[in-house]
């Protein structure tokens, strides 16, 4: 009998399970090094990801590390202003999503939400309309929008006059290594200006698109015409 269910053991390993924790060794080695996704369960970047969005990180973007680890084998570029990426929180290690919006070098300060740069000041304009398409006419009136402009990259960026915000902030100079993020949604993001600039190797990958997006607010209905969106 013992004999019977060692011949029967060996060969469940072998045809079952020896396959399926290879299968999941590889499928989270490509998650943790290659591409992954990451869920977004609040407005922080707001109008450009809302809730419900899974967005598509390409982990390759800048580097390659080891799997299940920050350790770089090898970096080929570096975050560019502009870019929306996923790092670990300096605050409490949780995966966030915010935009680069200060490289290593630069001067960061905010006057009353608008946005300057190394002194220049970012120029704001109309944003399309639908580019808010996905936040409810009835919350629309709470916010501002409009299209930010920094040497040439835009985005959208929304703004809340009726929360109580820090949106004075700096002048900071954003130290080597170092990036500053923010949330597009200007008044309700906890970013840079709470916790300071991210280290490099804290950064995960830049996020590319909108990989799913579901309506949690009406029992999880498919939004079909963000599938596949790319982010700028």
């Amino acid at each position: 009998m013992n004999k019977r269910l060692k011949v029967r053991g060996r060969r469940f390993w072998r045809e079952w399970a020896k396959p399926v924790l290879v299968m999941l060794l590889i499928t989270c080695s490509i998650r943790s090094a290659i591409a992954d996704w990451n869920d977004v369960p609040t407005g922080s970047m707001k109008p450009t990801i809302i809730e419900g969005d899974r967005v598509f990180v390409n982990k390759l973007a800048y580097d390659l590390k080891v799997p299940f680890t920050t350790w770089h084998v090898a970096e080929w570029g570096e975050p560019e202003r502009g870019d929306i990426v996923v790092f670990f929180s300096p605050h409490d290690g949780m995966r966030l999503v915010k935009r680069v919006v200060g490289v290593p070098g630069d001067t960061i300060q905010l006057m009353g939400n608008r946005l300057f740069v190394n002194g220049e000041a970012a120029e704001y304009a109309p944003l399309a309309e639908d580019l808010v398409r996905d936040i409810p006419a009835t919350q629309r009136g709470h916010h501002e929008f409009a299209k930010e402009t920094v040497e040439e990259r835009s985005h959208a960026v929304m703004v809340t006059p009726s929360l109580r915000s820090l949106n004075t902030f700096g002048p900071a100079i954003v130290p080597d290594g170092h990036y500053f993020m923010m949330g597009d949604n200007r008044d309700n993001s906890f970013d840079s200006r709470f916790y300071g600039p991210v280290a490099r190797e804290k950064i995960v990958g830049r996020a590319t698109a909108v990989a799913l997006s579901f309506d949690r607010q009406h029992h999880f209905k498919p939004r079909w015409h963000r599938f596949f969106e790319g982010l700028e």
